[in-house]
């Protein structure tokens, strides 16, 4: 299938907003999924159940909630326009930051059950042998979460590749700036004679989620030979 201008540019769009949601959650939803494996504290229920909300919600109250939040008067989007610059107001950084809140979830929870499965008798021995905390963490506990870290990272990318209601709400649909594949796929079938186009993208959409989850799965085997070769 050769792409048209049109359809290449909605395509690397929608790849820009799923792979930019992945960087900016992989580091919180590491140090939240490691915190709640590994620590009972006060509050922790009311954490979890909060970072699970996206994924009971309807998307389109997630939307207009993080609408409230970072509109350029909200109470979070006035401070970062005015101290940082930064406006998500009907722009790709807001697709962005909508669908890095809907897949949030899914990466944390992956790596959450990665972080329980690791072994503890290996980060002890190497306390014992007198490693840091954060060294044991970097060189024994993170690579042994690597498949989990892998597995949250593609559901999320792929979560945000479907995003939609979130999106559609908070950003609107504005062609070239956040109308990602989904948005593109539900604008052609409102108008007459939409259909064909409406069935390239989703064709286009299938097929890079199949990519991707086929990539994931041959990076997942490797990581884990390598993983058993060292345990």
């Amino acid at each position: 299938m050769i792409l048209s201008p049109e359809e290449l540019g909605i395509l690397l769009l929608s790849l820009k907003v799923a792979a930019w949601s992945v960087a900016v959650s992989l580091v919180p939803a590491i140090a939240i999924g490691w915190a709640l494996a590994r620590y009972s504290f006060p509050g922790k229920a009311a954490i979890d159940a909060t970072l699970h909300l996206p994924l009971v919600l309807p998307p389109v109250v997630v939307g207009y909630v993080l609408l409230v939040l970072f509109a350029p008067r909200g109470p979070l989007g006035a401070p970062l326009r005015e101290w940082f610059g930064i406006d998500f107001s009907f722009s790709w950084r807001g697709a962005v930051l909508a669908a890095a809140v809907m897949g949030f979830p899914l990466m944390t929870q992956a790596i959450r059950l990665s972080a329980q499965a690791v072994d503890r008798r290996l980060e002890q021995a190497a306390r014992t042998l007198g490693a840091p905390p954060w060294r044991v963490f970097l060189t024994i506990t993170l690579p042994l979460m690597a498949p989990g870290v892998l597995a949250g990272a593609v559901l999320s990318f792929a979560r945000s590749l479907g995003e939609f209601g979130a999106t559609i709400t908070f950003v609107s649909n504005i062609p070239g700036e956040t109308r990602t594949l989904p948005l593109a796929i539900y604008a052609y079938t409102q108008v007459p004679g939409g259909d064909g186009p409406a069935l390239r993208l989703t064709l286009i959409s299938i097929a890079v989620a199949l990519a991707a989850l086929a990539g994931a799965e041959l990076l997942n085997r490797a990581l884990s030979r390598r993983i058993g070769a060292l345990q």
